[in-house]
């Protein structure tokens, strides 16, 4: 097959042995495609950041929890997080074990909270609210703290957990606060941890926020102090989603330069022994993944081509959330003609008029059958999915290192939509 608009991915192999014509055919669309070689690369970056012996990567896993990723991530030498009971058993069937698992709550009830406890793991609480709950539920036990240091980043509003105007996080001022729930219920703050945002490009503002929590830290009572074996920075690192207009990537040599050089003198000088954490997803999964759609239909309303695919806001919905921009691909269906680049707007199949996944792009004519390949869609992508106007979740598939295409998530039938309806009964009229 002929690619019309490909460079990219023909650049770093990341289709392998196989052709998306032929994944197209074999798995179906919408299909989101991994490369193993670059997600492990990836894990390799962030690992390098720091040779400080107690320097860890803890993945977000909210950014992908496909079990097979997990796996990939867990060989890595990554630990992770959990957000819910969901995603602790996906860690769970990775292979991940407690000492591996941080859980990373925000306004859980009790019961969930009880099962992370009853799994043994380390639980962040973001409000003295939670600190409060997980006190009456873990007398004399240990939690960690997230405080907010006031500075957020990020590419939309939506993005960004630190700062005024956002839900997460304790404010420093309230210290006095957290000591004395922590006294009230015997319990040990054995860690803090904070996240500034997403989808930052610029290494200062990490920094600056990492500098602040160590600060923080440094200033607890010397019992406490003495308590902490856990400083999590959080993640919220950036990748080039511009591909095609050049974007530089973040400066990862920068960061690591900066981010080991802040922790080790902190270390020397304050004599602490815990660990360090950096709390990466996107850096971690996004690149690795593409999204492979189908061209449905062309059409123009006016003086506006619309280029509708099967890659509604139900398969990838941040570009309606968030106004995300992603690149996009085309690889040749059966029209062979040349194509010159026109202003379109790639279009889904949910009926809303929200449901755009690129406004008048400049693109080379698209045509019904074309393919399009949504580049950088490994985060955030099917973790997000739904069966909105009751679609069917899409298939993923891995290149593997050997560059052979595997099936990790089979695709969704109707049963698996009608499943929760199951022994249930219904009046036959209202």
């Amino acid at each position: 097959m002929t690619a019309i608009r490909s460079s990219y991915t023909d650049s770093i192999g990341f289709f392998g042995q196989e052709d998306p014509k032929e994944l197209a055919a074999r798995f179906g669309t919408p299909l989101y495609v991994y490369n193993e070689k670059l997600l492990r690369q990836r894990c390799q970056d962030l690992k390098g950041l720091s040779s400080h012996p107690h320097f860890h990567v803890n993945y977000s896993a909210k950014a992908n929890t496909n079990i097979a990723l997990l796996r990939i991530i867990r060989e890595e030498g990554c630990v992770v997080d959990a957000m819910s009971p969901g995603e602790l058993a996906a860690n769970k069937a990775a292979g991940f074990d407690e000492q591996s698992i941080t859980y990373i709550s925000n306004n859980i009830s009790a019961a969930e909270m009880q099962n992370a406890l009853d799994c043994g793991l380390l639980i962040s609480v973001d409000s003295l609210s939670q600190l409060e709950q997980c006190g009456k539920l873990n007398v004399g036990g240990r939690v960690m703290v997230r405080f907010n240091p006031g500075i957020g980043a990020g590419h939309h509003k939506k993005v960004i957990t630190a700062g005024k105007e956002t839900k997460f996080g304790v404010t420093p001022d309230c210290m006095e606060q957290v000591f004395a729930i922590l006294d009230k219920y015997s319990m040990t703050m054995t860690g803090m941890n904070q996240h500034i945002g997403s989808l930052f490009m610029q290494p200062e503002g990490y920094i600056e926020a990492a500098a602040f929590l160590l600060h923080l830290a440094e200033q607890l009572p010397p019992e406490r102090f003495a308590q902490l074996d856990h400083i999590d920075f959080g993640g919220g690192f950036g990748i080039p989603y511009h591909k095609y207009e050049g974007e530089k990537p973040l400066d990862i040599a920068a960061l690591g330069t900066s981010l080991h050089e802040l922790i080790t003198t902190w270390t020397e000088k304050t004599g602490y022994t815990g660990g360090f954490y950096i709390e990466p997803g996107r850096y971690i999964a996004a690149e690795c993944g593409l999204l492979l759609g189908r061209v449905h239909a062309v059409k123009n309303n006016g003086e506006n081509r619309y280029v509708g695919t099967d890659i509604g806001f139900n398969v990838l919905v941040r570009p309606a959330m968030y106004d995300s921009f992603h690149d996009i691909e085309i690889y040749r269906g059966h029209d062979a003609s040349p194509r010159q680049p026109m202003p379109q707007t790639v279009v889904g199949n949910i009926c809303e008029s929200g449901d755009i996944l690129a406004k008048n792009r400049l693109l080379p004519e698209m045509h019904e059958d074309d393919l399009v390949g949504v580049l950088d869609a490994g985060a955030y992508g099917y973790t997000m999915a739904s069966p909105y106007n009751q679609r069917l979740r899409p298939a993923e598939v891995l290149i593997t290192a050997q560059g052979t295409a595997q099936l990790i998530r089979r695709r969704e039938n109707i049963n698996d939509l009608m499943r929760g309806y199951e022994g249930l009964s219904y009046p036959s009229r209202v």
